[in-house]
């Protein structure tokens, strides 16, 4: 499978070269080049069918030109010990969810595939790579988790002072583990801008194999595409009309991940989400994406801390309004809807849901019923644990869920006894010591 530039379409490189580079030089961000029809494929499996076998066998579908079946089906084994769950709500209802993972995030799928992914890339190629990314808390303790016993790649996390959390001592360093936190002084967007001028240094990132683990990186995005076929193997024997899914707001990710599904000839309608300030409809229902009023020629380089999924969507529609209309459908969704939703989720299906989900399902209560008399059916797809979203929980139903003990360990704060960084060349030091 090729892959090419959002900024320049005579770019062709192999996906094990778009995901080590991450940013393509022309400062855009990589998309696929050829799309290939998995019709065949996607109708032979079924509710039977294991997440981890799906995402094998797509990765061998896709990858035939770098790796073996065999290979492509130990990476997608390796990375996905735990599955997505798919629930039926309703005649034609049913959630997707993501948080079955190492944290309760929906990320924990597509990081610990790109890991995966790397580690046996760089076993069988030669090579180390390192990831260097700003993480809250919650990035690092799932790369904690996924990294251990890996031998080709490490991770420096950069945090803001305070904020470390779910490491342990043997995920360190200089314990001999794999991660090497650090905290910095400033703001999150000085932080970021630190993180962002390393990988400017174009000879540097080359030199020590800097990538990042969030979905700038275009193998992470591969991992969240499996969430698709399997969900519609769970379904497709119980409904007969079209398939739309719902998803909160900013996931443009997941928007990409289920865009690249259909472009592989997955049967599926629309997508559904709350309409962001980035994000949004016109007074004739037009879809809106903000970035659109500045030329990709005069904006700058993608920021790897910030990732650029709505330039792929851009670039998916290629400035077709009519057509991006028929498929992504933003939805001005109140704050009283969004509580009336996540009452109803409990109330009806004993659910609890976080704020983002409950958005995406007052979207489904607010525009699905006429798509239900016409027997389509929705996924409501929740992205994050809801026990992440205690506090809302309580505060909307007066209830709060049970956290998983894998949870709580990934909340547990840290603190590192190291000096707290306040430059870009102290980053810099770091990496070269590694």
């Amino acid at each position: 499978m090729q892959f090419t530039s959002t900024r320049n379409n005579n770019l062709n490189v192999p996906f094990s070269q778009a995901v080590r580079d991450c940013i393509p030089s022309d400062g855009g961000v990589f998309i696929p080049s050829q799309i290939q029809d998995m019709r065949r494929w996607i109708y032979y499996i079924d509710e039977t069918t294991p997440f981890s076998s799906i995402a094998g066998s797509l990765t061998s579908a896709l990858m035939h030109e770098e790796f073996s079946p065999i290979i492509c089906e130990t990476i997608a084994t390796d990375a996905f010990p735990n599955e997505p769950i798919v629930a039926q709500l309703d005649d034609n209802l049913f959630s997707l969810e993501l948080y079955h993972g190492f944290t309760g995030s929906h990320k924990d799928y597509g990081v610990s595939y790109l890991c995966s992914y790397l580690e046996y890339t760089l076993t069988l190629k030669g090579g180390n790579a390192v990831f260097l990314d700003y993480t809250h808390g919650g990035l690092g303790s799932l790369l904690a988790r996924v990294l251990k016993g890996k031998k080709h790649l490490k991770a420096v996390l950069v945090y803001k002072k305070g904020t470390v959390r779910g490491l342990e001592d043997e995920d360190l360093v200089w314990n001999g583990g794999n991660i090497y936190p650090v905290e910095m002084e400033g703001s999150e967007a000085e932080i970021k801008a630190a993180v962002a001028q390393v990988f400017q240094d174009r000879d540097f990132v080359e030199q020590f194999g800097l990538t990042v683990a969030d979905s700038t990186n275009v193998c992470r995005l591969l991992g969240q595409i499996f969430f698709f076929p399997y969900s519609f193997a769970q379904i497709k024997s119980k409904v007969s009309g079209d398939i739309y899914y719902a998803m909160g707001p900013d996931n443009y990710g997941t928007l990409m991940a289920g865009l690249y599904s259909w472009r592989f000839a997955l049967p599926v309608s629309g997508f559904y989400m709350p309409s962001s300030p980035a994000l949004y409809a016109d007074p004739k229902g037009n879809p809106v994406v903000l970035d659109s009023m500045v030329d990709v020629d005069h904006r700058g380089r993608t920021n790897p801390v910030s990732p650029a999924n709505l330039e792929r969507l851009e670039s998916f529609f290629h400035d077709n309004q009519l057509m991006m209309r028929n498929f992504v459908f933003p939805v001005t969704v109140s704050e009283k809807q969004r509580e009336q939703a996540a009452k109803e989720l409990y109330m009806k299906y004993g659910l609890f849901s976080s704020p983002e989900t409950a958005e995406a399902y007052a979207v489904i209560r607010e525009r699905g019923q006429e798509l239900f008399e016409e027997d389509a059916a929705f996924v409501l797809i929740s992205h994050n644990h809801p026990a992440l979203s205690a506090d809302y929980c309580r505060h909307v139903i007066g209830e709060s869920p049970e956290i998983p003990e894998s949870i709580k360990a990934s909340l547990k704060p840290v603190e590192l006894g190291k000096p707290v960084l306040s430059s870009v060349e102290e980053i810099k030091a770091i990496i070269k010591s590694l």
